[in-house]
């Protein structure tokens, strides 16, 4: 009997009653609501941002003129992707050390202080060159923060939930993303309505940042108050040895580099697709289209607010026949339809361009109903903090933020409306060949590093009868566990 087999054996021995864990289905719910206002909180700043950027550039930066102060208004947002993988690795690691609790109420309100700080910066007229020193600062600070917050709602979600309820409500965490960016915009389109163009460039534009405050309050209060993850309260409780395995860099990138890698590449595809859709597109319909700023960026909000069902669904049926499928089925779909799609948006008829729109939106749903609860099962409960933060900062920053930028020299370059549809294309090629190949069908079972999660006591039993399906991941743990032991021999044997 080879390695594995007698690993699986054992595995299966080991598998008792009281290893199963009963998630409360009302604290689990709880979790969602709370991991989900930071990653609005996110999300409605960069929907403020966005819509307020003509306005914060002739505020901040009146030495310039017309397109020059959109750049530098962009350019002062864009800085916070540049730290935000430090911010990452920063409160990842803490998270994997101290708890994924204390450090998701630290960077909510880290991000609630700076996007409140921004309205209260006086503007060039007032303190001249001082002013977008201060801006740029605020954002460091946001994006800084930033880069803590996804990755620890997704583990914090993941950890805290049954297994074959991970994927629907972990897709609660996107519907925090688009409803954040739904009322960002809306508020500022709003006020701008109300008080007029005028008003807003003396104070109006202050008040969407103001609005920050509040929901960080009610966000840290709710997070808290939240309990700590069944996982990593399972993980503080094992035996000391265990317990002096610290995350580390070199435990990552040494014993867990072939997940880290599968990570990069699902969220530089997944990323690059969500920006080229929901980032870029508004200048796409506008530069290039010739829409009205107004109807363009309707366009987006309205197939936006559509989307949230279809990220619901997306998570609910991957608990049902699997994430992998899921996810499959909507990279297909963007690599069949993405250039029909902006045919039709380039049609100049509302009605095709609104279709081109919802098809795009809908087949990216299918990515954020799903990418929630996928991402963290690729790691292990000591690291998965640390490792996410990681892999999705490194991947936003390099991919995600730069597609904007890279879709739009493209078409300059090249003259071709139909660059956004090939670069969708290519960016999931690439996706569906890691998901293939690469990624393991997760849904349903136990996270690696984390004993199985029900939401019944009855339910128990059915585990039982399955040990080996719901211990899958045992086996991958004894084999790194039989690599550290390994490598510390060497090491001793060298000392």
């Amino acid at each position: 009997m080879d390695k594995k087999k007698k690993n699986r054996k054992k595995n299966t021995q080991d598998l008792h009653k009281d290893d199963v864990t009963v998630v409360d289905t009302k604290l689990a719910k709880k979790s969602v609501i709370a991991t989900a206002i930071g990653n609005a909180m996110e999300w409605f700043d960069f929907g403020i941002y966005s819509y307020l950027a003509v306005i914060l550039g002739a505020l901040f930066f009146p030495e310039f003129s017309g397109p020059l102060q959109l750049v530098f208004s962009f350019a002062t947002f864009a800085v916070a992707f540049l730290v935000r993988p430090f911010g990452g690795l920063f409160f990842g690691m803490l998270g994997d050390r101290i708890g994924r609790k204390k450090i998701l109420a630290i960077t909510l309100i880290i991000m609630a202080f700076a996007t409140l700080s921004i309205g209260l910066i006086p503007t060039y007229s007032s303190i001249g060159i001082t002013a977008p020193i201060l801006l740029l600062v605020a954002r460091l600070i946001q994006g800084f923060s930033a880069g803590g917050e996804y990755s620890g709602a997704m583990t914090f979600i993941a950890e805290s939930t049954a297994d074959k309820k991970r994927g629907f409500l972990s897709s609660g965490l996107e519907v925090g993303t688009l409803v954040g960016y739904i009322t960002g915009a809306g508020i500022v389109t709003l006020l701008t309505f109300v008080l007029g163009s005028e008003t807003m460039h003396d104070w109006g534009w202050r008040i969407p940042f103001f609005i920050a405050a509040p929901i960080g309050i009610i966000g840290f209060y709710l997070r808290s108050n939240l309990e700590e993850t069944p996982a990593f309260e399972t993980r503080n409780a094992e035996e000391e040895e265990d317990k002096k395995q610290k995350a580390s860099l070199k435990n990552i990138f040494v014993y867990h580099r072939k997940s880290l890698l599968i990570g990069l590449g699902l969220v530089s595809f997944y990323n690059t697709v969500y920006y080229v859709i929901l980032t870029y597109m508004p200048s796409h319909l506008n530069a290039v289209l010739g829409y009205g700023d107004t109807k363009g960026l309707l366009l987006i909000l309205v197939v936006m607010v559509i989307m949230i069902p279809f990220v619901l669904t997306a998570g609910y049926f991957s608990d049902r026949i699997g994430n992998k499928r899921i996810i499959l089925f909507g990279i297909s779909g963007m690599i069949v339809l993405s250039i029909p799609s902006f045919l039709l948006i380039g049609s100049g008829n509302s009605l095709l361009v609104f279709l081109g729109l919802m098809i795009l939106g809908a087949l990216l749903a299918s990515f954020q109903g799903v990418m929630p609860s996928l991402l963290p099962s690729l790691f292990f409960t000591e690291v998965r903090y640390g490792s996410l933060a990681i892999t999705y900062n490194v991947a936003t920053s390099v991919f995600g933020g730069t597609a904007p930028l890279v879709v739009s020299w493209l078409i300059s370059a090249t003259a071709s409306r139909l660059v956004p549809a090939y670069y969708i294309m290519f960016a999931s090629i690439i996706g569906i060949l890691i998901v293939a190949f690469f990624v393991v069908e997760t849904s349903g079972k136990s996270l690696r590093g984390q004993p199985p999660a029900v939401e019944e006591k009855h339910e128990i039993n059915d585990v039982l009868e399955d040990p080996e399906e719901a211990l899958w991941w045992k086996e991958e743990k004894s084999e790194i566990a039989e690599r550290k032991e390994d490598d510390s021999q060497d090491d001793d044997h060298e000392n």
